[in-house]
């Protein structure tokens, strides 16, 4: 089973945004760390779910295991109910992309044990500020 960590992160409300995607198992690690675009945090944590459930489609992963410190994403998953009408579409792609895995878990971990995801996402907005010619401060 493939462990996936993600998260999102915004360096305002809304602003840069970027999302970090770890994905482990068996010993062997991928790391994905990609701008969003602006955004707010919240945005920015469903749009990093959209892209990991992505990611281990395209790669053919039938069995996932995904952490994330989202309480907003995390619930909203779980009981396939968002309050947030601008969310309602996001959750909506992320159940149609969750349905042809075999095995799929969805757990809320606190932010300490998310910080590989984080340091990604946060990358990701360094990264496209400096891409920009941007200040880097986060």
């Amino acid at each position: 089973m493939y462990e996936v960590y993600m998260d999102g992160a915004s360096a305002g409300n809304p602003g840069p945004s970027g999302a970090g995607i770890f994905i482990k198992k068996d010993g062997e690690v991928e790391r994905y760390s990609i701008p969003l675009g602006n955004m707010d945090n919240h945005e920015a944590e469903f749009r990093a779910f959209l892209i990991a459930l992505q990611i281990c489609k395209d790669k053919g992963y039938s069995q996932v295991s995904f952490r994330t410190d989202s309480q907003l994403v995390s619930q909203a998953v779980e009981k396939e109910f968002v309050k947030n009408k601008r969310f309602v579409p996001l959750l909506g792609e992320a159940l149609t992309l969750i349905r042809p895995f075999d095995l799929f878990f969805m757990k809320w971990v606190p932010s300490s044990e998310n910080k590989a995801a984080d340091e990604l996402a946060r990358a990701a907005i360094r990264n496209r500020k400096e891409a920009a010619g941007e200040n880097t401060a986060i």
